[in-house]
């Protein structure tokens, strides 16, 4: 059976554009763009921007990909009214790019872009959500001609409150329920993100959807020296990836180096900086410059591969995963792990890792201590999910739960 058409929305990545490293939503949207791209599937593009939204053809999000990747030469200068209002940023350059490029400009409620894809695509199509972005009633309900699938990565912003920007919890709130009101599938990225998408469907008497679990890939990119700084590497050291925020409980490894003393290995905390830290950033700031720790807040994903792959172990103290990607970046090339007992690491890592309470600085200090003692350990590498198959499984399961 041929592959669904897909309308892709790509409306998280316009907005990420010129925002610093992608994130693991960031990422995954980006590698559909690409796996449609590439594969040949029939495709069309929907991206949310100023006051509209746009169907876009595959040659679109060729040019997205290019500027996510950082070559902008192309792009032109801002529209008219963005130059007025001072937007002259990559987004709004790519904006107007994008608005040249369409075959159909709609307003925010999408009026028509249904009809717009059938006329392209063919009838029933299937609208594809990847990035948690455009999720609106309006939108969701005027794409009602269309089969509806949207990819749920974690319900942390309903799990942990307290863990997220001030008002994101409603916001979440608000397009999770449009997104399960309305959508005819719901995927997750894993077995545990489709445990919590269950609760809170039920929790917030939404309709009755089928919800499955669509394991997302691992790219293990190749390790790459010329985009580190000047780093000591022949002495021990431990990485933590992740944007610096409090979920990522980054406070409890500045706890356990507290702990470990003059002659602790170093920890290379590879991340920008978040929001509601505070206090965390005052103690990162606070950092004698000649330390054991510091922040890499800019690397590409080679330099984070090489220093991953010449690592005494990854750690991840995190108090909410729905994946965990540097779990399966360090797993599938056999570093050690440390990590908290969540149930997505669970899931992906089984007894490969180790596991250690995320409020036990003891613990993490004693375990560092004990990896550090000699040369960096390497174990069996651990099979983890493939980015071919997940393709394929969210196929299949277009086919089998959608086709008409």
């Amino acid at each position: 059976m041929p592959p669904e058409a897909i309308l892709l929305d790509v409306s998280r990545l316009i907005s990420r554009l010129d925002q610093g490293p992608a994130t693991g939503i960031d990422r995954v949207e980006a590698e559909w763009l690409a796996h449609l791209n590439d594969s040949g599937t029939p495709h069309l593009l929907l991206a949310r921007v100023r006051r509209a939204q746009l169907v876009l053809p595959p040659e679109a999000g060729r040019a997205i990909l290019r500027w996510g990747a950082g070559r902008h030469a192309d792009l032109p200068c801002p529209d008219l009214i963005d130059r007025l209002r001072g937007r002259r940023d990559i987004r709004a350059r790519a904006e107007a790019a994008l608005r040249r490029m369409a075959l159909y400009r709609a307003d925010r409620a999408g009026r028509g872009v249904a009809k717009a894809a059938v006329r392209r695509l063919g009838p029933s199509p299937v609208y594809l959500n990847i990035g948690h972005s455009n999720l609106t009633d309006d939108l969701w309900a005027g794409l009602a001609d269309l089969r509806r699938a949207v990819l749920i990565h974690d319900t942390i912003p309903l799990d942990f409150p307290q863990f997220t920007r001030a008002g994101q919890t409603q916001k979440f709130k608000t397009r999770f329920a449009a997104a399960l009101s309305h959508a005819d599938l719901v995927l997750t990225v894993s077995e545990a993100t489709r445990q919590d998408a269950l609760r809170w469907r039920d929790a917030l008497a939404l309709p009755d959807v089928p919800v499955v679990a669509a394991p997302i890939g691992t790219r293990l990119a190749a390790p790459d020296a010329s985009g580190l700084p000047a780093l000591d590497l022949a002495r021990p050291f431990f990485v933590t990836l992740g944007t610096i925020e409090p979920r990522k409980n980054h406070a409890l490894l500045l706890d356990a180096w507290d702990r470990l003393g003059p002659d602790a290995p170093q920890l290379f905390i590879i991340g920008r900086r978040g929001w509601e830290n505070h206090q965390t950033f005052a103690r990162l700031d606070s950092l004698p410059q000649d330390g054991p720790i510091r922040v890499l807040s800019t690397l590409d994903d080679g330099a984070v591969a090489e220093l991953l792959t010449r690592s005494h172990g990854l750690l991840l103290p995190s108090r909410a995963e729905g994946f965990g990607l540097p779990l399966t970046e360090a797993a599938g090339r056999g570093i050690p792990v440390l990590c908290a007992p969540l149930p997505a690491a669970t899931e992906l890592l089984g007894d490969y890792a180790q596991y250690l309470s995320p409020d036990d600085p003891a613990a993490w200090a004693k375990a560092v201590v004990d990896l550090a003692k000699a040369a960096p350990q390497r174990k069996s590498v651990r099979f983890v999910p493939q980015w071919d198959a997940h393709f394929a499984h969210v196929q299949l399961m277009l086919q089998e739960r959608l086709h008409v």
